[in-house]
């Protein structure tokens, strides 16, 4: 009796979940995922993975249809091809994962060529295949589109010089941590979602005792909307010129301050003694390396050196860069190809000509590249980015009104710090 019962409520609960399938997955996917989705995708991945294997040619026989005895071949069928072993497929948020052990032979991209078979015999939006060391690689399918609507879950609190801006296409969130990867180059054509990433980023960083400074060639449009949180917005070159030259006189003292205490880095320095972070955000920055006339050459040089000495001492000082620009290729000079080698994070959105893409992805990632060049006009805010890891993966920021962005700086002006002409720094 007591086991009839037993499956009298195994089947209630069953007919209980199909009835909520459709409502659950229509306004709580995670909950629908977790109790439907993730167990009968095992199961359909497990019951197929033999099969599929074998059409793709990834699993492999044991012996070959042909053998030779003696000097006489002999022809039959091979023996079963055997599938690459697979690990049962973890839960993960929105999907799941598995590692695969390879034959000997086979390296993950013969995986990764079949990556759109893996989703449609799984009925999984995608299925990424990630390198995951010698002789094995994971597979990452999600369930559905993270990068649809793209949500962040509301900070409470705050780590210092790190900023979550939107979604991964994996399902994590996307943080842009100047710690860990103190620059960052970020490329966009108009309407791409440059603007709107930029905007989530300041967001995120205002609250936080930091210096921020600006420089928009728009005349200041762009980075307007934070001006108050700002220690100093320069909206033209002239200007521009001026703060660079501040901040690595600032980078000058924070550096003699160090070697006076004795230590490395800025962040080892006595409490006493340490200076609030900077951030300068570059808008436009094919702007500073344009010359319309000879007069232009000195400048110019000025503030391509002067940007490559932040570039180059800024991580151990607590100076940090992110350049942004709706072109920036190597026709605009030397000192943006060094430059562009001091910046290790890389934010590609679509872009209008293929030598942007090339300068933001083309030295680290062939496949990054050719993946930036797919975003179309319709996936606004969709970016390729590579950051702490090296690896490229493709994420999109959030969306912040212009209304948000100036009531957040509004909010948090009282931590904007000032320039003291009499102590010739920032405090």
């Amino acid at each position: 009796m007591g086991l009839e019962i037993l499956w009298l409520l195994v089947l209630a609960a069953a007919a209980g979940l199909a009835i909520a399938a459709p409502g659950l997955r229509g306004h709580r996917p995670d909950v629908w995922w977790c109790l439907i989705g993730y167990p009968v995708t095992v199961l359909r991945a497990m019951a197929t993975w033999r099969r599929l294997t074998t059409t793709t040619g990834l699993a492999v026989p044991r012996r070959p249809a042909r053998l030779l005895v003696g000097s006489v071949v002999l022809k039959g069928d091979p023996l079963r091809p055997v599938p690459p072993r697979m690990r049962l497929p973890l839960l993960r948020q929105g999907g799941l994962e598995t590692t695969v052990r390879m034959h000997p032979g086979q390296v993950p991209a013969d995986f990764a060529q079949y990556a759109e078979a893996l989703a449609h015999a799984w009925r999984m939006f995608a299925v990424r295949v990630v390198a995951e060391g010698r002789g094995s690689v994971r597979l990452v399918a999600l369930a559905w589109d993270p990068l649809a609507s793209p949500r962040v879950p509301k900070v409470t609190q705050y780590e210092p010089l790190r900023a979550v801006v939107g979604r991964r296409e994996d399902g994590a969130v996307w943080a842009i941590d100047l710690h860990v990867v103190p620059h960052w180059l970020v490329v966009g054509a108009t309407r791409s979602g440059k603007s709107t990433l930029i905007a989530a980023l300041v967001k995120q960083l205002a609250p936080q005792r930091l210096a921020l400074f600006g420089i928009d060639l728009k005349g200041g449009m762009e980075l307007s909307l934070f001006e108050v949180r700002l220690s100093e917005l320069a909206p033209d070159r002239s200007s521009a010129a001026r703060l660079l030259a501040r901040l690595v006189a600032e980078a000058e003292a924070r550096m003699a301050l160090c070697r006076a205490a004795g230590v490395r880095a800025v962040k080892d320095l006595p409490k006493h003694l340490r200076r609030p972070p900077i951030v300068l955000i570059v808008d436009e920055v094919a702007e500073l390396y344009l010359m319309a006339s000879r007069d232009d050459k000195a400048e110019v040089a000025e503030i391509s050196t002067n940007l490559l000495r932040i570039a180059q001492l800024g991580a151990a000082l607590d100076v940090h860069l992110v350049i942004a620009g709706q072109r920036v290729g190597s026709d605009l000079g030397p000192g943006v190809t060094a430059l562009r080698a001091q910046l290790g994070g890389r934010v590609c959105h679509r872009v209008s000509d293929p030598g942007t893409a090339e300068m933001a992805l083309g030295d680290l990632s062939k496949e990054a590249l050719t993946a930036a060049q797919q975003i179309t006009m319709a996936q606004q805010g969709v970016a390729v980015v590579i950051g702490e890891d090296g690896q490229w993966i493709r994420a999109r920021s959030i969306h912040v009104a212009p209304e948000e962005a100036q009531r957040v700086a509004r909010k948090y002006a009282e931590f904007t710090p000032v320039w003291r002409e009499e102590e010739g720094t920032y405090r």
